[in-house]
């Protein structure tokens, strides 16, 4: 980043003036107090920066990067956890807005057939600026669900589902000239922008310029897959190392996340039917915090093959790929790529009977605090192996395509399975490089992985 050095600007990683490889430890710092922490201060060699210190290595929240990141000089080898406009893809009316016009894009260079392969979201509206598109859609399908979700919050805040546009008039209602709590309030977009992106006045995170909360209504997918009756979703972690060139990891571990209440469309009240969010969940009355809500996704893998067979949930799989994919393709021309940026996103997939996946929603800041002892020894290893990915200790040569529970599944262009060169005869015998709900012995590759760096190290000096 060629940024002047002047005294508005706040320098990072200048002190030691080293190269990575030379550093005798690495100066870290987080406003995270949960098992991101842990992992920090387990970390060989890092140490923790408190206040103004100088740091090599930063996981921010998105609020610090809003106010900070213009007026920060940062180092070569220094890393921080977000990308600067990150809500192209996980603010949810920008993410669609992306989406629909990748798909366009598709369609008018590739044909119909490959723009299809993004309808894995369901119809969805920005309101209130396209509630007259919202209000002919609505007319067009009388008596279906639609679902309503504030585009700046999380964990559930705000949504409620409807099937009359009378529950739409009082939310509008309730919602002209309303301003944002301090809480609930986002980040502006940047005034640098690439093309394509959205400008500072249609801001993503600042109380003072939303006169309106805005929301999207989505077509409620009324047929959601049901285990033991319940509806749940998947989250699924992706990391982007690079948006230009676009290179991103799968990880093996993830969860699905199960309603406590028995599934039924008689009920559209009732958020415990149909929120799957823990923060919704932990605050039932019959909610076991023990027992939680949540299987692994192996579980959830294993489960679907032995009703459905290997192949259909290799399908389901695949498809669930060419989300992770499609949505950062989306993106890619749009967001600001920093090589000193980095981010771990939690995709929330919904299945439905038909093992088909949609895509609800990206998190910038997926939840790392633990629900169960399971959930933290999850988070940590998926932690841990974030940090042998970002390699501030560079120790990696490049070329790995499996660091622990990461896979590399995208490096400017789709990564096999099998070593050598990919498949380019049209054969239709490329298998892409995901694992996702596959064994994990990371512990085990790590070893080999780092054992053989360390051989290669020796032999070349």
């Amino acid at each position: 980043m060629s940024r002047p050095k002047n005294q508005n600007y706040k320098g990072h990683g200048l002190s030691k003036g080293k190269e990575r490889e030379q550093r005798a430890s690495i100066r870290f710092k987080t406003t995270l107090v949960n098992t991101l922490m842990d992992v920090l201060r387990h970390r060989p060699g890092w140490v923790e920066v408190k206040d103004e210190g100088d740091w090599d290595f930063y996981w921010c929240d998105v609020s610090w990067l809003r106010e900070n990141f213009d007026h920060t000089y940062m180092d070569e080898h220094v890393r921080i956890s977000h990308f600067r406009n990150h809500y192209e893809l996980t603010r949810k009316n920008y993410m669609v807005k992306n989406l629909k016009r990748f798909r366009k894009q598709l369609e008018r260079e590739a044909g119909k057939l490959e723009a299809a392969k993004c309808d894995f979201f369901p119809k969805t509206f920005e309101m209130p600026c396209e509630y007259h598109l919202f209000v002919e859609e609505f007319r067009k399908n009388p008596g279906i669900t639609w679902i309503m979700k504030p585009v700046a919050r999380s964990q559930g805040k705000g949504i409620f589902l409807f099937r009359r546009l009378k529950d739409i008039m009082d939310w509008r209602k309730g919602t002209a000239g309303k301003k944002l709590t301090s809480s609930e309030a986002q980040p502006a977009r940047s005034a640098v922008n690439p093309p394509g992106g959205h400008d500072a006045r249609s801001s993503e995170d600042q109380k003072d310029e939303i006169p309106v909360e805005n929301y999207v209504a989505q077509r409620y997918i009324e047929n959601p897959y049901l285990i033991g009756g319940r509806k749940f979703d998947l989250r699924v972690y992706v990391l982007v190392m690079s948006y230009i060139p676009l290179r991103a990891w799968l990880y093996r571990d993830g969860f699905a996340r199960f309603s406590n209440t028995r599934f039924t469309l008689s009920s559209i009240d009732d958020q415990y039917v149909h929120l799957t969010n823990v923060a919704v969940q932990k605050t039932s009355p019959d909610y076991h915090p023990k027992k939680g809500c949540k299987w692994m996704i192996q579980r959830f893998r294993q489960y679907l093959a032995s009703k459905h067979g290997p192949e259909a949930v290799e399908t389901l799989f695949s498809d669930m790929d060419n989300i992770f994919i499609r949505s950062l393709q989306s993106v890619q021309k749009v967001i600001i790529s920093d090589k000193h940026c980095f981010e771990l996103y939690g995709y929330d997939i919904l299945i439905d009977q038909d093992l088909k996946p949609w895509l609800l929603e990206v998190n910038a800041s997926p939840s790392l605090t633990a629900s169960s002892q399971e959930d933290y020894e999850l988070k940590t290893c998926l932690l841990e192996d974030t940090l042998h990915v970002v390699d501030m200790e560079a120790r990696l040569t490049g070329r790995e395509k499996r660091v622990g529970g990461f896979d590399l599944m995208w490096n400017d262009g789709p990564v096999s399975r099998e070593e050598g060169a990919p498949d380019l005869s049209g054969m239709g015998n490329f298998v892409t490089n995901t694992h996702l709900g596959c064994v994990n012995d990371r512990k085990k590759q790590l070893r080999q992985l780092f054992r053989s760096l360390q051989s290669q190290k020796k032999a070349s000096s």
